[in-house]
Protein backbone atom coordinates (compact mmCIF):
# COMPACT_ATOMS: atom_id res chain seq x y z
CA UNK A 1 0.00 0.00 0.00
CA UNK A 2 2.94 2.80 0.86
CA UNK A 3 4.59 1.53 -2.17
CA UNK A 4 1.30 2.40 -4.44
CA UNK A 5 1.26 5.77 -2.46
CA UNK A 6 4.50 6.64 -3.44
CA UNK A 7 4.24 5.69 -7.16
CA UNK A 8 1.03 7.92 -6.81
CA UNK A 9 3.00 11.33 -5.73
CA UNK A 10 5.67 10.31 -7.95
CA UNK A 11 8.18 9.29 -5.73
CA UNK A 12 10.91 7.17 -5.84
CA UNK A 13 11.02 3.84 -4.47
CA UNK A 14 14.41 2.89 -2.81
CA UNK A 15 16.28 -0.05 -4.60
CA UNK A 16 19.36 -1.87 -5.64
CA UNK A 17 20.22 1.19 -7.75
CA UNK A 18 19.75 3.74 -4.79
CA UNK A 19 22.41 1.93 -2.87
CA UNK A 20 24.97 1.09 -5.59
CA UNK A 21 28.81 2.60 -5.13
CA UNK A 22 27.74 4.42 -1.76
CA UNK A 23 29.86 3.42 1.36
CA UNK A 24 30.48 5.30 4.28
CA UNK A 25 33.94 6.91 4.75
CA UNK A 26 35.87 5.73 8.04
CA UNK A 27 37.89 7.43 10.21
CA UNK A 28 35.92 10.93 10.73
CA UNK A 29 33.43 12.98 9.18
CA UNK A 30 33.61 13.91 5.13
CA UNK A 31 34.42 17.58 5.10
CA UNK A 32 35.95 18.05 8.69
CA UNK A 33 38.53 19.97 7.61
CA UNK A 34 36.40 21.97 5.79
CA UNK A 35 34.07 22.36 8.61
CA UNK A 36 37.33 23.29 10.28
CA UNK A 37 38.75 26.14 8.12
CA UNK A 38 35.01 27.82 8.30
CA UNK A 39 35.02 27.81 11.87
CA UNK A 40 38.01 29.51 12.33
CA UNK A 41 37.72 32.21 9.76
CA UNK A 42 34.16 32.90 11.41
CA UNK A 43 36.00 33.14 14.44
CA UNK A 44 38.85 35.10 12.48
CA UNK A 45 35.99 37.50 11.29
CA UNK A 46 34.60 38.11 14.23
CA UNK A 47 37.71 39.15 16.07
CA UNK A 48 38.22 41.88 13.37
CA UNK A 49 34.71 42.72 13.80
CA UNK A 50 34.97 43.04 17.98
CA UNK A 51 37.76 45.13 17.70
CA UNK A 52 36.36 47.41 15.13
CA UNK A 53 33.20 47.52 17.09
CA UNK A 54 35.74 48.31 20.09
CA UNK A 55 37.51 50.85 18.67
CA UNK A 56 34.73 53.00 17.05
CA UNK A 57 33.17 52.98 20.26
CA UNK A 58 35.89 54.23 22.54
CA UNK A 59 35.93 56.59 20.01
CA UNK A 60 32.23 57.79 20.42
CA UNK A 61 32.55 57.49 24.51
CA UNK A 62 35.54 60.41 23.96
CA UNK A 63 33.83 62.22 21.83
CA UNK A 64 30.56 62.33 23.95
CA UNK A 65 32.59 62.83 26.87
CA UNK A 66 34.96 66.12 25.28
CA UNK A 67 32.14 67.62 23.31
CA UNK A 68 29.46 67.36 26.38
CA UNK A 69 27.00 64.92 24.21
CA UNK A 70 25.36 62.69 27.26
CA UNK A 71 23.74 60.41 24.81
CA UNK A 72 27.08 59.88 22.96
CA UNK A 73 28.57 59.17 25.82
CA UNK A 74 26.32 56.58 27.31
CA UNK A 75 26.09 55.02 23.85
CA UNK A 76 29.56 54.58 23.51
CA UNK A 77 30.64 53.31 26.99
CA UNK A 78 27.45 51.09 26.27
CA UNK A 79 29.09 49.69 22.86
CA UNK A 80 32.22 49.85 24.57
CA UNK A 81 31.17 46.82 27.35
CA UNK A 82 28.98 45.08 25.18
CA UNK A 83 32.30 44.77 22.68
CA UNK A 84 34.34 43.72 25.47
CA UNK A 85 32.35 41.08 26.71
CA UNK A 86 31.83 39.73 23.07
CA UNK A 87 35.70 39.90 22.77
CA UNK A 88 35.84 37.82 26.26
CA UNK A 89 33.31 35.33 24.49
CA UNK A 90 34.75 34.75 21.76
CA UNK A 91 38.26 34.07 23.40
CA UNK A 92 36.75 31.81 25.75
CA UNK A 93 34.80 29.82 23.30
CA UNK A 94 36.47 26.82 22.81
CA UNK A 95 36.84 26.42 26.75
CA UNK A 96 33.03 27.23 27.41
CA UNK A 97 32.36 24.71 24.96
CA UNK A 98 34.46 22.27 26.24
CA UNK A 99 33.29 22.32 29.79
CA UNK A 100 29.88 22.01 29.05
CA UNK A 101 30.55 19.28 26.79
CA UNK A 102 32.53 17.11 29.61
CA UNK A 103 29.23 18.41 31.37
CA UNK A 104 27.03 16.66 29.26
CA UNK A 105 28.69 13.55 29.82
CA UNK A 106 28.02 13.00 33.21
CA UNK A 107 24.82 13.33 33.00
CA UNK A 108 22.75 10.37 32.96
Amino acid sequence: MLGAALGLLGAARPGPRAQAGVTPREGGLPGLDVLKNVISSINLFGIIAVVGALAISALVWAWGHHSGGHQAEVNGKKGTFVAAGCALLLGAANGIVAFFSAMGTQVH
